[in-house]
């Protein structure tokens, strides 16, 4: 583990050396000379404004905005530091940048909003959405974005995506599949525990029931303990989790012969006799970060039938959302999507499994420092820097989006015979 001290150093010094901040902005054509200038700002510039003003879809053809996100966070619920404020959020919205335009080219500008809850926050977000190709809610806390992801959804016809909801939703289900492909256990038939009922447990499990989880074998666990139908102090969001069962009250009865652990919850709250008590084969999600529910060799100590899962890059199978947003935007963006659906999530889930089952390029294994890598317990999530995630995600979600008629262009060698209308 290394030392915090200089960690905190080395961090600071990064984020303000040589120049404050990790983004800015690239000027993408000449302006060298005279003509230059003219023509990207006056008097040229009035043609593109003219030919929005008669047509606000030209904006696609003639501005960033179809490669163009935005992230806004309102600072409640800052990576495992809670409500830090606005400000506070900057450098995590600025780190999410870096990771869009590194991964899948796509632009973003960050937006801190300090505001007095949802209404405030989703006026200001409708009001500077008609420059952005998307939107990428960031960092806020629950109940309160289910509400705004809804809302904002509802007013605006480009992509709002809740990446702490639905980003760890697609790579959490994404391994859980290919654990369980490898446990030879039915997702129909499995018996999950989730700790946590904030935005990503939710999500993680409203996915797994598209993905043929029951509901009734599900457990999700809060403060309180498992959300039964019994308890009169739930919200909509955890009442649509409420399990029947009116016998199990408490994490440890809910482990006991439970197939599957999804835990977004905190650290340290799994005891190794909770794992002995689980079902053969058991699948161990542990994502809490930087400290998960229950480490790895903590597992391994009590069940050598386990496959297990973190949030963390120095463990085998990390959870990390970055094998998710980027590529989800890209290939939502590659379309002119006007939301991203259900479909294009399942999409990137498929992908995603997919691309962990099939051999692994030695380029990645070269920068992992490793001589191999294969499919099995100890690899079911791809790794983030393998290029092929690029080359995978992006077209199989312009494909969902396509087929599920939100598309609004339809791009060379996609399916053309589907979208809602071709790219004239």
């Amino acid at each position: 583990m290394q030392n915090e001290d200089d960690l905190k150093t080395r961090a600071l010094k990064y984020h303000a050396l040589p120049r404050p901040g990790k983004i800015g902005i690239e000027v993408t054509k000449p302006a060298a000379t005279q003509e230059d200038l003219t023509l990207a700002y006056s008097p040229g510039v009035a043609a593109p404004v003219r030919a929005i003003a008669n047509d606000e879809e030209e904006a696609y053809k003639y501005t960033n905005k179809g490669n163009l996100v935005l992230i806004v966070s309102d600072g409640t619920a800052v990576l495992g530091l809670g409500n830090t404020g606005a400000l506070a959020s900057k450098p995590v919205m600025e780190g999410k940048s870096l990771l869009f335009k590194i991964y899948a080219n796509v632009d973003v500008f960050d937006i801190e909003v300090k505001c007095d809850g949802p209404e405030e926050f989703i006026d200001t977000v409708v009001r500077i959405a008609p420059g952005f190709g998307g939107i990428n809610l960031e960092d806020i806390a629950a109940p309160h974005c289910f509400e705004i992801e809804d809302r904002l959804n509802k007013k605006l016809d480009i992509p709002v995506f809740h990446d702490d909801q639905h980003g760890t939703a697609v790579i959490t289900a994404a391994g859980l599949t290919n654990a369980l492909f490898l446990q030879d256990k039915d997702i129909a038939d499995v018996r999950i525990v989730c700790t946590g009922a904030g935005a990503a447990g939710i999500a993680c499990m409203k996915l797994l029931v598209h993905l043929g989880a029951k509901k009734e074998n599900i457990f999700m666990i809060d403060r309180k303990g498992v959300i039964t139908k019994d308890r009169n102090d739930l919200n909509e969001q955890k009442r649509e989790f409420a399990n029947p069962t009116t016998d199990i009250h408490t994490l440890e009865e809910a482990m006991n012969g439970a197939d599957v652990l999804v835990g977004v919850s905190g650290p340290g709250i799994i005891s190794q006799d909770m794992i002995r008590s689980m079902a053969e084969r058991p699948v161990v999600f542990a994502l809490s970060n930087p400290d998960p529910e229950i480490h790895p060799h903590e597992v391994k100590e009590v069940r050598d039938d386990a496959i297990m899962a973190t949030g963390r890059s120095d463990y085998p199978n990390q959870v990390n959302n970055v094998l998710g947003f980027p590529y989800i935007f890209r290939g939502a963006l590659d379309v002119q999507a006007t939301t991203i659906n259900q479909d294009m999530l399942i999409a990137a889930v498929e992908a995603l499994r997919d691309l962990a089952r099939t051999p692994v390029p030695q380029r990645v294994l070269e920068s992992y420092g490793l001589e191999d890598l294969e499919f099995g317990p100890e690899y079911i999530i791809p790794k983030p820097n393998d290029p092929r995630l690029i080359e995978t995600l992006p077209p199989a979600i312009s494909r969902a989006a396509i087929k599920s008629k939100v598309a609004r262009v339809i791009p060379p060698g996609l399916k053309a015979t589907e979208g809602k209308r071709d790219s004239e």
